[in-house]
């Protein structure tokens, strides 16, 4: 059956790496499915579906788990789903306080890690921080794994030498990343395919491939870290707009908040990040007299439920709530999907903040989106970066049948 988003300059080979990553899509959705289901999910006939499904398990990505009896009569049919095994990632995910490399397989799980709890080093130190975290990481791999390697991803937060007042960072460690290749140096230090992106864009593909996406296609994704990420999806995949910043709150203008704690801007507006970031609270602990000097601290000053985390709340809702709803006034999307780098119930009190500020912000005839959890907590970074090589290798993209292959997908994600 020809796929409904064939293009005109498609061709049948395109067609079938299309289909291939509708099947592999559908079957992530559905966690285990037979071949009849992956048909009627995919739309499309029983005949194609079958010469790939067995292409599929030839090439490992796909597993036999067990039969299901589909009526009374006729051969049981025989459940599949995605080898965990059929292939790997390794994600590095670069922030302004930390450094995370993870191994993951195919099913998304994280195999391995390898963490840096600091302000981030300048580019060449941190590079050789990274490459000997990844030679340890590939080492687990055995040689039949290490050729299903998909590639490595790197996320980070683009202009790292930006907004340093704001967040109360040093120049002199950070000024220099702006002109850092980082996933480029990487790519050619390693001789593998590395694919570099936002990583506000990237946990909210990770969200896509192996979280909320498996219901739902179209979601604003906020993510609060030092800094507060996001991304954009629509129609199940991510909208990056002409310098990959679509999604970029930490810049929205927001009015100056009211923690003393607070740099005062230098006009009359604020940004986001300003008052919506963990640096913010960070901030106005140390005000308030208390030493911070890791995410273990942050987190026992929630679950302790500190005065001055209530306070942030207050300030950090109060900014995001207008900034959200502008936001949902432009996409006119469903669902906003929000996650943190901590918890200690931080993420769960926000929410319910949230959600109360923003359905009271509702212009007439306009509703409230629904607001989900993420899945992925703190470890949304590093799988985001993991999500990138699995995504532009196994995701159905338009860009498929356009004739877009995926070394020239590679190397201009490494460029980006």
């Amino acid at each position: 059956m020809r796929s409904p988003h064939v293009g005109q300059g498609s061709n049948s080979a395109n067609v079938r790496r299309f289909n291939e990553r509708l099947l592999l899509q559908a079957l992530r959705r559905a966690g285990q499915a037979s071949k009849a289901d992956l048909a009627r999910l995919a739309n499309l006939t029983s005949t194609a579906v079958g010469s790939i499904i067995t292409s599929l398990i030839d090439g490992g990505l796909i597993e036999v788990t067990g039969r299901r009896i589909e009526g009374r009569r006729g051969q049981p049919a025989s459940l599949l789903q995605l080898d965990p095994r059929g292939a790997f990632a390794i994600g590095v995910r670069l922030d302004r306080m930390s450094i995370e490399t993870v191994l993951v397989d195919f099913a998304g799980r994280i195999l391995a890690r390898r963490s840096h709890d600091r302000l981030l080093p300048q580019p060449d130190i941190a590079q050789q921080i990274v490459q000997d975290d990844i030679h340890a990481l590939l080492a687990r791999l055995d040689v039949d794994e290490r050729s299903r390697l998909a590639g490595i991803g790197v996320a980070q937060p683009y202009n790292l030498g930006s907004w340093l007042r704001e967040l109360g960072l040093p120049a002199d460690t950070f000024r220099v990343w702006e002109d850092a290749d980082f996933a480029g140096e990487l790519g050619r230090a390693l001789a593998l395919p590395v694919f570099g992106e936002n990583d506000g864009n990237a946990a909210a593909i990770a969200e896509l491939f192996y979280g909320c996406g498996r219901q739902r296609d179209d979601f604003v994704y906020l993510f609060l870290g030092p800094a507060i990420g996001g991304g954009i999806a629509i129609d199940g995949d991510c909208v990056r707009g002409l310098t990959g910043n679509a999604g970029d709150f930490a810049v929205m203008p927001v009015p100056p908040g009211r923690l003393p704690s607070a740099p005062r801007p230098g006009g009359q507006w604020d940004i986001l990040l300003s008052r919506a970031s963990l640096i913010a609270l960070q901030r106005h602990l140390r005000y308030c007299g208390e030493s911070v000097d890791s995410r273990a601290d942050l987190e026992a000053f929630i679950a302790n439920r500190h005065p001055a985390v209530d306070e942030w709340l207050d300030d950090c809702v109060d900014a995001l709530a207008p900034a959200l709803r502008a936001a949902l006034c432009v996409l006119d999307l469903p669902a906003v999907v929000l996650d943190a780098d901590v918890d200690g119930g931080l993420l769960d009190t926000l929410m319910q903040r949230l959600r109360i500020a923003v359905a009271a912000t509702a212009p007439e005839a306009r509703g409230t989106p629904l607001l989900v959890r993420g899945t992925f907590g703190r470890d949304a970074g590093a799988l985001g970066a993991a999500t990138l090589p699995m995504f532009y290798n196994f995701s159905p993209r338009a860009g498929i049948l356009r004739g877009v292959g995926a070394q020239s997908q590679e190397v201009s994600h490494v460029a980006s």
